[in-house]
């Protein structure tokens, strides 16, 4: 792979030599590699069709999870969280010790890996929220909730240049990786004046099915606003806004 210089800049292909256009800039490659055929036949090729089914698998884990907390990522997530997303999923794929090489899945494996994963790279919430938060599950009631003891604004959040107030947001998903379906609710605050003030504990609660037999996932964001002569408007960028992973909870590994 090539980066691609000066003023004219190619996209197709020109012989063996693909040209096309990244988040990264423009870039350009030699055609080429093994058929696919073989890939897919030959002996030889195990250890790859191993590697790929369960690259596929980590992918398609990953979309499941943003799927869930789309209404949150719509305004909180970089342009490479699909990347970076994926590559945790594999994290999590290899800690399966039940099943063999290229059968490991995301169910079996060790899911609290992704505890702490920023959607946002560009705003980690561990940069912007410098208040103490308690994220709990508790599976047989089916809640996910953020607790949050009172606070001042201004002090403990980190807030962009334009902001006048903000949402603390939260969303708690059932999810079944195997199936591809999601159960999620979410809810947020009311908006807070990045100011002085002393605001009141927060409770934010999600419920899903009590007693639920799928990996609950709990994430915890912040959205900033405007208020201009008094109407509340979100800054649509997203490049300040966070949003974590803070809790998982798994059936069969009963962690928080």
């Amino acid at each position: 792979m090539a980066r691609q210089k000066g003023i004219m800049k190619l996209e197709g292909t020109i012989g063996d030599v693909s040209f096309y256009k990244t988040s990264d800039g423009y870039l350009a490659r030699e055609k080429g590699g093994v058929d696919a055929e073989r890939i897919k036949n030959d002996p030889a090729f195990q250890r790859t069709r191993e590697n790929g089914s369960e690259f596929g698998k980590a992918g398609r884990a990953g979309r499941v999870l943003r799927t869930a907390f789309r209404l949150l990522l719509q305004n909180a997530a970089d342009k490479k969280v699909t990347s970076r997303l994926t590559k945790e999923m594999i994290r999590v794929i290899q800690s399966d010790s039940i099943n063999e090489r290229g059968k490991r899945t995301v169910t079996a494996g060790n899911q609290s890996l992704l505890r702490g994963f920023d959607f946002n790279i560009n705003s980690k919430l561990s940069a912007t929220l410098f208040t103490p938060y308690v994220p709990a599950i508790d599976r047989a009631a089916g809640t996910l909730s953020i607790n949050i003891p009172e606070f001042v604004p201004g002090t403990t959040i980190v807030g962009p240049q334009g902001a006048t107030h903000v949402k603390i947001v939260s969303a708690g998903a059932a999810i079944n990786f195997e199936d591809e379906t999601f159960e999620v609710t979410v809810t947020k605050s009311n908006d807070l004046a990045l100011g002085s003030q002393l605001e009141e504990a927060i409770d934010l609660s999600n419920a899903v099915a009590p007693n639920n037999e799928q990996s609950l996932y709990l994430v915890l964001g912040l959205e900033f606003v405007q208020s201009v002569n008094g109407e509340m408007y979100p800054l649509k960028n997203g490049g300040f806004n966070p949003l974590s992973l803070v809790a998982i909870n798994q059936p069969d590994l009963e962690e928080g």
